[in-house]
């Protein structure tokens, strides 16, 4: 098994942690949530880009791109 083999487990970790945050009713802990789910994209997508899963790489991009239209329409302008 290769090392990067590996990087599902924090990937899913911190899917799990920034999931717990974001959906927190205080901004910090939102804010903390939202960087988390930008980092287990970026896990997410390095590990399926070394797999060939390129749909979850795909999805990824996709995922991220919502997260960062989420949080500008969270602000106030």
């Amino acid at each position: 098994m290769e090392y990067i083999d590996w990087l599902q487990w924090p990937a899913m970790i911190v899917t799990l942690g920034a999931s717990w945050f974001i959906a927190s009713q205080t901004k910090r802990k939102r804010q903390v949530g939202f960087w988390g789910l930008l980092l287990s994209n970026s896990l997410w997508a390095i590990w399926g880009w070394h797999d060939e899963a390129f749909a979850l790489v795909a999805l990824q991009i996709a995922l991220a791109g919502l997260n960062i239209r989420g949080a500008s329409k969270n602000d106030p302008p």
